[in-house]
C-alpha cells in the first residue's frame, strides 16, 4: 500500500555549504520517516475511521488516509515524538562511520 506522504517543510536555516546541505537533507528524511511512522500508528489506533451509521460513507473512507498523513505531518512539525531526532543522529553517525561520504 502506497502512503501519500509529501515532504515536510520545516524552518531550517539556508545551507551554507555542501555539508550543511547534506545535514538538512538528512533532517528532512528523518522527519518524513517519523511522519510515515506516525501515520501508521494513527491508522492502527483507529484515527479517521467511520463513526457508525452517520459516518461519511465511501468518501470518508477514501480520504481517511490523507487526513492521517496530514495529522502526522502536523505532529512532526510541532516536535513529534522525538523519533526524527533519533533517526537524524543515527544517519549522521552512519555517515561519519562510512568516512563522511556525501552524495
Amino acid at each position: 500500500m502506497s502512503n501519500p506522504i509529501t515532504p515536510i517543510t520545516s524552518p531550517l536555516p539556508a545551507p551554507l555549504d555542501k555539508d550543511s546541505a547534506h545535514k538538512a537533507a538528512l533532517q528532512q528524511v528523518a522527519q518524513e520517516l517519523e511522519a510515515s511512522f506516525l501515520t501508521e500508528m494513527l491508522k492502527h489506533a483507529g484515527f479517521g475511521e467511520s463513526r457508525g451509521s452517520f459516518g461519511g460513507g465511501v468518501g470518508e473512507e477514501q480520504f481517511a488516509s490523507l487526513l492521517r498523513a496530514e495529522h502526522a505531518r502536523a505532529l512532526v512539525e510541532r516536535g513529534g515524538i522525538g523519533l526524527a531526532q533519533s533517526l537524524y543522529t543515527a544517519l549522521l553517525a552512519r555517515g561519519d562511520q562510512e568516512g563522511g561520504a556525501n552524495p
